[in-house]
C-alpha cells in the first residue's frame, strides 16, 4: 500500500500552467527522493444549481465528470479529455458572473463545449441529457447541428 508523501519539505521541481490557464501542475520530490504531483486551482465562488425538480445544490465537478463518461462513452478517450470538456463547462458557466446556475443551462454548457470538441460525443451527450425517443430525434439534432456549420 502506498502512502501519500508529505508536501511540506518537499521541492519543486517543475511548474506548469495548463491550457486554459485554470490549474498549475507541480512535479515535486521529497527528501528520500519520491517524486509526485500536485495540482492547484484558484478557489472560486461556489455554483448553485437549481434543479428541474425546484431543488438546490453545489455544483459538483465530479457529478458532472461521471455524467459526462457515462454519456459519451469510448467517444472521449482519456480522463485529460474529459477533464478539459468539464474545465470548458465550466469556465462557459462562470462567463455568466451568476452564482446560480440551471441544469439546463449545465447541460447546454456541455453540449456548446462538445460540439467544438467531438460531434459523436456531442449526438450521444445529447441523446441522454435531450430523452431521445425516436430516431427522428437523432436526424433533428444532426440537421441542426449541420445547420450551424
Amino acid at each position: 500500500m502506498s502512502t501519500i508523501p508529505r508536501i511540506s519539505g518537499s521541492k519543486v521541481l517543475e511548474s506548469r500552467e495548463t491550457d486554459d490557464g485554470t490549474t498549475i501542475r507541480r512535479r515535486r520530490v521529497t527528501a528520500d527522493g519520491r517524486r509526485f504531483t500536485t495540482y492547484e486551482r484558484v478557489e472560486q465562488p461556489h455554483l448553485v444549481v437549481l434543479k428541474s425538480s425546484g431543488n438546490r445544490e453545489m455544483f459538483d465537478r465530479e457529478k458532472l465528470i461521471t455524467s459526462v463518461r457515462r454519456s459519451v462513452g469510448k467517444f472521449i478517450g482519456s480522463d485529460m479529455e474529459v477533464e478539459t470538456v468539464v474545465g470548458k463547462v465550466i469556465a462557459l458557466l462562470r462567463s455568466e458572473n451568476e452564482e446560480e446556475v440551471t441544469s439546463q443551462q449545465v447541460g447546454d454548457a456541455v453540449l456548446d463545449v462538445l460540439a467544438d470538441t467531438n460531434e459523436v460525443a456531442y449526438v450521444r451527450f445529447a441523446s441522454v441529457f435531450l430523452k431521445f425517443q425516436t430516431l427522428g430525434d437523432f436526424e433533428k439534432i444532426l440537421k441542426q447541428r449541420r445547420g450551424t456549420k
